[in-house]
C-alpha cells in the first residue's frame, strides 16, 4: 500500500514541526506539507491531495471551522483536530461537523510538552489507516446477524439501565441518541466513550443541554436512578456497585492492562452482574474490540445487547467484534437506535 499522505494545519511553527516528526516516525505515513492558516490549507490540499488532515481550530485568516466545513464537504478528507481540553466545546463542535476524531494536546502547546501526544496520535491515525486499507482493500462485510430463532417480545417497563459503549465518532452518535427523546423514561444509562481527561465535563454538560435526561460526568459514589445519565470521566474506569438496596457509580483509576479508557468491558460486566435481565447493552462506532467481552457477559446474566450497525458507523470496529459473538439482539444503523432502546426495554 502506498504511504498514507498527511498534511498538518496549525499557525504555531513550533507545533507544525513537532506533530509533523511525530508523523513522520509512524510507519506508511508520509507528511506531505503544512499549511498556517486555512486559506493556504486549502491551497496546499488542492496541490498535495493528502488523505488526512490533522487540525488545530485556533488560525487567523480562515479559522479551522470554517476549513473543516470545506474539507468534509468538498474534499471528503478525514480530519483529525488537535486542540487544548480549554477548548472541549469546539472540539466537540468539531467533531459535530465531521471531523473523525481528535488529540488532546498540552494548554501550551509551543513547548516540549507537546511531545506527549504522540502515542495518542500514533493511534488515531493507525485507526484512519486501518479503516481506509479495509475500504480499498477489501469488499464490504455483511454484518453478523442476531441468532435464528431469537424472537424479543417487548416486555412491559422491565428495563431498569442502558449501559452505552462509544469510541471513533461516538460524540455525535451520543447526541443523535439522547436528543432522539421527547421526554426522559425511567431507566438509568451509564456511559463509556473513549475520551482523555479533562473533556468528558464538557460532553456531558453538551449532551444535557440536548437531553430530556440528565446528564453529568460521573462521579465517585454518584446514584443510579432512572431519568439520569452518568458518562464515565475521561482517561479513567466507572464500574457499579450495590450498596445495600441501592446501585452506585465507582469511579476507578486504570490498570495497566487497560487498552482503552474509560473501558466498556469493565463497566458492562459490572453492569450485568447487578442488573440482569433489566439492563441493555448498546455497542456504537469505534476502532478496536472495547465491549466485545463485556456483551457476552451481559448476555450470560440474561440481558439485552443493541448495536450500531455498519451503515451508519464512522468506524465499525466495536459493533462488528460485538456482533461476531453471536450475543446481539439487534442491529440497527443510529438514526433507529433511540427508539429500538424503547422497544427492547418495552416502553
Amino acid at each position: 500500500m502506498k504511504p498514507f499522505r498527511v498534511l498538518v494545519v496549525d499557525d504555531s511553527a513550533y507545533s507544525r514541526r513537532t506533530i509533523s516528526r511525530m508523523l513522520d516516525n509512524m510507519p506508511q505515513i508520509e507528511v506531505v506539507g503544512y499549511a498556517g492558516d486555512g486559506e493556504e490549507g486549502i491551497r496546499q490540499v488542492i496541490a498535495l491531495k493528502p488523505d488526512l488532515v490533522t487540525l488545530d481550530l485556533e488560525m487567523p485568516r480562515m479559522d479551522g471551522f470554517t476549513l473543516l466545513r470545506i474539507l468534509t464537504t468538498r474534499f471528503n478528507l478525514p480530519v483529525i483536530v488537535i486542540s487544548a481540553s480549554s477548548e472541549a466545546d469546539k472540539v466537540f463542535r468539531a467533531l459535530e461537523m465531521g471531523a473523525l476524531d481528535f488529540v488532546a494536546k498540552p494548554e501550551r502547546s509551543n513547548t516540549p510538552a507537546l511531545n506527549s501526544i504522540e502515542l495518542d496520535l500514533a493511534q488515531k491515525v493507525r485507526n484512519v489507516l486501518a479503516a481506509r486499507k479495509r475500504t480499498l482493500e477489501q469488499e464490504p462485510e455483511e454484518e453478523p446477524l442476531p441468532p435464528p430463532g431469537r424472537i424479543l417480545r417487548p416486555r412491559r417497563r422491565s428495563l431498569e439501565l442502558v449501559a452505552i459503549a462509544a469510541s471513533t465518532g461516538g460524540p455525535p452518535a451520543l447526541q443523535s441518541i439522547f436528543s432522539g427523546y421527547d421526554q426522559s423514561y425511567p431507566f438509568g444509562i451509564v456511559v463509556a466513550q473513549h475520551m482523555p481527561s479533562g473533556f468528558t465535563r464538557a460532553f456531558a454538560d453538551r449532551l444535557n443541554r440536548v437531553s430530556h435526561f440528565e446528564v453529568r460526568e460521573a462521579e465517585d459514589g454518584d446514584l443510579v436512578q432512572p431519568g439520569l445519565a452518568l458518562v464515565a470521566p475521561g482517561g479513567r474506569n466507572m464500574v457499579l456497585q450495590s450498596v445495600g438496596i441501592e446501585v452506585r457509580a465507582r469511579i476507578l483509576p486504570p490498570d495497566p492492562e487497560d487498552r482503552y479508557l474509560p473501558s466498556a468491558d469493565r463497566l458492562f460486566a459490572s453492569c450485568a452482574h447487578i442488573y440482569g435481565k433489566r439492563m441493555l447493552a448498546v455497542v456504537l462506532t469505534g476502532m478496536g474490540n472495547d465491549g466485545k467481552e463485556g456483551v457476552v457477559a451481559v448476555k450470560e446474566k440474561g440481558g439485552l445487547v443493541l448495536a450500531e450497525s455498519e451503515a451508519s458507523a464512522v468506524v465499525y470496529g466495536m459493533p462488528r467484534e460485538a456482533a461476531a459473538t453471536g450475543c446481539v439482539d439487534r442491529i440497527v444503523p443510529l438514526p433507529g437506535i433511540s427508539q429500538s432502546i424503547l422497544d427492547l426495554g418495552g416502553f
